[in-house]
């Protein structure tokens, strides 16, 4: 029988797969913006990074602040 996993470890693979993708989300938003040619272009390249690094800072510590303990 195996032991029990721990929900605290599924959680941090989450929080750890969230900032996972919104990195390779800012990495091809700079790649985009590298190679854009046209003023369109580079907008959306920076609309992508913008996006991933607010991703990158607000969903991991809503996470965190939802799966809180209680004291």
């Amino acid at each position: 029988m195996s032991a029990p996993r721990d929900p605290a470890f599924a959680r941090w693979f989450a929080i750890a797969g969230v900032r996972l993708a919104t990195s390779f989300g800012a990495i091809l938003g700079v790649v985009l913006l590298g190679r854009a040619e046209t003023l369109p272009t580079r907008l959306l390249g920076v609309a992508i990074v913008l996006s991933a690094l607010w991703v990158m800072a607000t969903v991991p510590r809503s996470l965190a602040a939802r799966w809180r303990s209680e004291r």
